[in-house]
């Protein structure tokens, strides 16, 4: 470096003898190389940076400021040492030139994050847990993050000691952490739930309490069901993540099954109940034809021979539509086809009739 200092020191002895000339001309030939940089090696880094990243060129507009910054910085530091200025003016230099280069590193930082997220979020097969609803949380975070190690920094280039502040700010944090335990505890399982993804917004879904809804929202503290009253239910995320969960449109595909439970009298003819219960299946149109209704003969009752009508419905938002059609079609076709439907009985039979009062009794 010493020997690097030297030569540079004896090319500008041949142009000026002047030391606040050469720091000039320093500052002019380090501001040509960021001419340079700017133009040849940024426009490098934004070329590859589209291809692989899918950024658009107005995205990585700022990827001109820190680089060309940063060399004026420096050839304005070099100048500094070519003028050999007092020590502790030199230090105050220095430390605020190495301030305003992490103050626009800090800045460069928190823009390429933000539009890293971004595209992350905008991407369905990549985005887990970073979606466009779930992006304010993680940009809040980073920006945190980036922001303290920027302040860190910039502390320790002036010398100042940061123990105190760390355990000030480890104590803060701890009394913070157990006054809002709950808090924390429904956002870090709002953040888990999203990388999980047990379930999503628009799916329905039944409580292990039997609320049975549809997830309008998951927000970082609370995820929001509307039931099928059109009453809104709000379940903290801690309580979601440590419950269990029936997702009905969950599963290889989103089709929900029902069943239309029906008995017939004994004596009926099976093969005929069968028949009609499958015409009654396919005929509707809200029904899936894959896969395709099925009937089982479930089991000898008490006073019916039992059967299942199972249907597959698109979504399970149309599972009650279809049964009330279902079980109309059914108890229609069973009448026009002289088909009981047992129901319960109960017969009186008088074993004997009381005799009439006498003229000396009184009537009962």
């Amino acid at each position: 470096m010493e020997n690097l200092q030297k030569l540079l020191e004896n090319y500008l002895n041949l142009l000026s003898a002047n030391t606040y000339v050469q720091a000039l001309l320093v500052i002019i030939g380090f501001w040509f190389i960021a001419l340079l940089v700017n133009q040849f090696f940024v426009a490098w880094v934004k070329k590859i940076t589209i291809r692989h990243l899918n950024f658009d060129n107005a995205t990585l507009q700022f990827l001109h400021s820190p680089f060309y910054i940063s060399v004026i910085l420096l050839g304005i530091a070099s100048s500094t040492i070519l003028l050999k200025l007092p020590i502790h003016l030199q230090a105050i230099i220095f430390s605020s030139l190495s301030s305003v280069a992490i103050v626009v590193w800090a800045k460069f930082f928190l823009k390429i994050t933000h539009a890293v997220l971004k595209t992350v979020s905008q991407n369905p097969k990549q985005a887990n847990f970073i979606q466009a609803h779930t992006l304010p949380l993680f940009e809040n975070i980073v920006f945190i993050l980036i922001v303290c190690i920027a302040i860190y920094y910039i502390f320790i280039n002036w010398n100042i000691d940061m123990t105190a502040w760390l355990a000030s700010a480890g104590i803060i944090g701890i009394a913070v952490g157990f006054a809002a335990k709950d808090t924390l505890a429904n956002l870090f399982s709002g953040v888990f739930i999203m990388a999980d993804a047990p379930y999503k917004i628009g799916d329905y879904v039944v409580l292990d309490t039997g609320e049975r809804g549809e997830v309008t929202k998951i927000g970082i503290r609370s995820t929001r069901l509307l039931t099928r009253d059109d009453i809104e239910i709000t379940v903290p995320n801690s309580v979601m993540g440590n419950t269990k969960i029936i997702n009905e449109s969950g599963g290889r595909h989103e089709k929900f099954r029902i069943t239309i439970q029906v008995g017939v009298a004994y004596g009926s003819d099976i093969d005929k109940v069968r028949d009609i219960l499958m015409q009654v299946g396919e005929s509707n149109q809200q029904v899936c034809s894959v896969p395709e209704p099925r009937v089982r003969f479930r089991k000898f009752g008490a006073s019916s021979l039992d059967f299942d009508l199972l249907c597959w419905v698109a979504q399970p938002v149309l599972r009650g539509l279809v049964i009330d059609s279902l079980n109309c079609a059914v108890y229609k076709a069973f009448q026009q086809n002289s088909i009981e439907i047992p129901y319960s009985k109960h017969d009186i039979f008088i074993k004997e009739m009381p005799s009439p009062p006498t003229n000396n009794e009184p009537a009962p």
